[in-house]
């Protein structure tokens, strides 16, 4: 699940991970399915009803949303990301599902990113990052950004990597040098974040670690009576 800017910018960044993933994105859900966990509990989760609009920030091949368009078969699903390669493999499955009626994908930078110009929709009900917070640079940025597009009553929702606090250190230092390689970097600072991004957005949040701090989870919760925050919010600094 690729999507974020770089140094060098959104298109730079969008470049690097056509190159990473140009020929892993053939083989990336078989491979994936065994180290990205709690992908399929986030989905069961999204309590998406009849008529919700739900959005990945990151969506990669589109194995996220085909899963949550039949898991959730009355929901209309989203995916963005900035990698075109990605999203070439993300078409033809979404296809391939007989899906294309209900899932629109569009190419999009985490970070900034207007979802009225991609999709005609200004807010969404439900949205997920999975694995997708490690991979962008500015990432305290696409989390602000995510809270900024979620309805009164919506949800975001996250799952990533942990720091395998509970885990024996050579485990994770093998894990850690393996998602380099792809430019994957776990953040320490999540937690941090998620609380901040929910108080400045008057979000209600619940972080959880998942196996032994192997991956870390998190929802944050708009109540159906608030106002979706206004574009423009300044986002953190990075840590």
């Amino acid at each position: 699940m690729r999507t974020g800017t770089g140094p060098e910018g959104a298109d730079g960044h969008g470049a690097l991970m056509d190159r990473i993933y140009a020929r892993q994105r053939h083989i990336y859900d078989a491979s994936r399915k065994y180290y990205l966990l709690g992908r399929d509990r986030l989905i069961d989760a999204l309590d998406a009803d009849a008529g919700a609009q739900v959005l990945e920030v990151g969506c990669g091949t589109g194995r996220n949303l085909i899963r949550a368009a039949k898991r959730w078969p009355g929901a209309r699903l989203h995916g963005i990301d900035i990698s075109n390669a990605m999203l070439d493999t993300a078409r033809v499955q979404v296809a391939r599902a007989g899906l294309s009626h209900r899932i629109a994908l569009a190419q999009g930078d985490a970070a900034e990113f207007d979802p009225a110009a991609l999709f005609g929709i200004a807010r969404f009900d439900r949205i997920m990052l999975s694995y997708t917070l490690s991979m962008i640079p500015p990432w305290e940025m696409a989390l602000d950004m995510a809270a900024s597009v979620l309805a009164p009553g919506g949800s975001l929702h996250i799952v990533d990597f942990g720091q395998q606090e509970r885990l024996p250190a050579p485990f994770r230092a093998a894990l850690f040098a393996w998602l380099a390689r792809f430019d994957v970097s776990p953040r320490g600072g999540l937690r941090a974040v998620v609380e901040d991004v929910a108080e400045r957005h008057r979000l209600t949040p619940r972080f959880t670690p998942l196996l032994r701090g192997y991956a870390w989870s998190a929802v944050l919760e708009r109540r159906p009576e608030q106002n979706a925050t206004r574009r423009g919010t300044t986002a953190p600094q990075t840590r």
